[in-house]
């Protein structure tokens, strides 16, 4: 059931697009165990100017190419299943588009339950 917002740089073509989204996608079905079919995802680009970035964080240097990947899951996974989420996408995303590791930023919000509606207005979870 996750929600994942990916935001880029504009510019980037449909296949590099879709090999970010295909990259973040299987990672959470190997590491999180998602269905194949739990695919939700939103993909927005932006202009450079747009994107707010420091050149250096915990000494991991950025360039404008940054993506950020924000993923909204329910709770319950373990310190080592997001660790290993975490080193899946950026590798998918680094070998199938040739990114830098370091241009990825992935952060991931937890809820519980009751905060899904999958359509119909309904709360399908609880």
């Amino acid at each position: 059931m996750p929600f994942v917002r990916i935001s880029l740089k504009e510019g980037k073509s449909s296949l590099f697009k879709k090999n970010i989204s295909n990259s973040v996608h299987s990672a959470l079905v190997a590491d999180f165990g998602i269905p194949t079919d739990d695919l939700f995802q939103i993909i927005g680009e932006y202009q450079e100017e747009n994107i707010i970035y420091p050149d250096s964080y915990m000494g991991i240097k950025h360039t404008s190419d940054i993506i950020y990947i924000i993923i909204t899951a329910k709770t319950g996974r373990t310190a080592n299943m997001k660790k290993s989420l975490y080193k899946s996408i950026a590798e998918n995303i680094s070998r199938t588009t040739g990114h830098s590791t370091n241009d990825i930023l992935i952060s991931l919000v937890e809820n519980s339950e009751e905060n899904w509606s999958f359509g119909n207005g309904e709360a399908q979870l609880i």
